[in-house]
């Protein structure tokens, strides 16, 4: 987690404070907790919380922990990267409110569309619509806020979020040229 905390943070992704990471481990998670640096992470900064049901250690995990009971929940998901990357937030404010399709070869291969869904964070409208957005997709954005991802491993998720970023900063481009 502090692997990929840290090239998140590097990789202008995200700013240190805001966005969080999961990996599951059987019908348990550990997550960030709230607030933590993700280029800083050590075991002080995650917290291990149930998927099913609640926990006191909600209340230090990370405002998303619902968001990420739902997805494990809803997918076949390992791991979980949620994080604010600007294109990708940019593109939600400015473009299609459903979706993005992607305009780069890669974007178009690997992630056909990009779902946009909405909701507030940390609540489980927020949850429920990136549950259902990831049911069929392994990345998708929430309207204003950032990206989730899901994969296997925490690499996976990683790729999947940087090509997202990637895919949507190409198309900002380019309708920005085309003005």
């Amino acid at each position: 987690m502090a692997k990929f905390g840290k090239k998140l943070v590097d990789h202008g992704l995200v700013e240190s404070n805001f966005g969080n990471i999961s990996v599951r481990i059987a019908d348990r998670m550990i997550i960030t907790k709230s607030g933590v640096a993700l280029d800083e992470i050590t075991e002080d900064g995650v917290v291990e919380v149930p998927i099913e049901g609640t926990s006191e250690l909600d209340r230090i995990a990370s405002t998303e922990t619902v968001v990420h009971r739902a997805i494990y929940r809803n997918t076949p998901a390992l791991a979980i990267m949620h994080a604010h990357c600007p294109y990708s937030v940019t593109q939600t404010l400015i473009g299609d409110p459903d979706s993005i399709i992607p305009l780069d070869s890669e974007g178009i291969h690997f992630l056909h569309e990009i779902p946009v869904f909405r909701g507030m964070m940390g609540t489980a409208g927020l949850a429920e619509g990136a549950a259902n957005a990831l049911s069929d997709h392994k990345g998708a954005i929430a309207y204003s806020h950032g990206t989730f991802a899901i994969g296997k491993t925490l690499a996976e998720a990683y790729i999947i979020t940087t090509q997202i970023e990637h895919s949507c900063r190409i198309k900002y481009l380019v309708d920005l040229a085309k003005k």
